[in-house]
This record gives structure tokens, sequence and C-alpha cells, in this order.
């Protein structure tokens, strides 16, 4: 596969919006522990420690990008593929260049 450009890339993963920055996320549940593995896609690839049930995964998902960012679990909002492994979640109160600093994707 062929590897893109970092800014073509970091664009997609990332976006501002008037309410924060949103997010493209790839997870994997049941993983050993949570982290932030790379790119799959147009999407920054988060591995849960939480099971695909009862939102467990979503909430794992919340908590661990809150934490990253520096902000409250609240203002972090899933809005949209609740039920998929792809997302696209707000992070309020924060711009791209942000996120993409706290999680390391700025390289």
């Amino acid at each position: 596969m062929a590897a893109s450009s970092p800014s073509r890339t970091h664009a997609s993963i990332v976006q501002d919006s008037k309410a924060g920055a949103v997010l493209s996320v790839h997870i994997q549940p049941k993983a050993s522990r949570t982290e932030s593995v790379g790119f799959h896609g147009d999407a920054i690839k988060i591995r849960v420690a939480a099971p695909p049930v009862d939102g467990a995964a979503n909430d794992e998902l919340i908590r661990f990008l809150a934490s990253q960012v520096s902000i409250p679990s609240s203002s972090v909002q899933i809005q949209s593929g609740a039920s998929g492994r792809h997302k696209r979640v707000l992070l309020k109160g924060v711009t791209s260049q942000l996120v993409l600093a706290r999680l390391n994707l700025g390289q």
C-alpha cells in the first residue's frame, strides 16, 4: 500500500468544526490495552481494552480520547458510527492542530 502524504492524511483524519475538532477513528475492541496504534485508511486506529457490548468500547474510546487531549469526557461525543468500528468523534472546544499534537500524529 502506498503511503499518502502526511498533510493530506492528517487533514482527512481530523478536521476543525465550529464546535471543535472532528476525528475519524477506527477502533479494535477487546485489545489487551487501550492505545493509539497508527492509521487505518483515513482514520486513526485505536485499540480499546473493552468489548463491543453495551457501549463499553465506545465508553473506553471516549475516556481514552478525553485523557489524551486533556478535556473532560463530557466534551467527547461520537457523532456517527456508534455501532460500528469506524466512527467520527467530536472533541469539543479544541482545534485539529491540538488533537494532532496530543495524539502524536503531527510527525
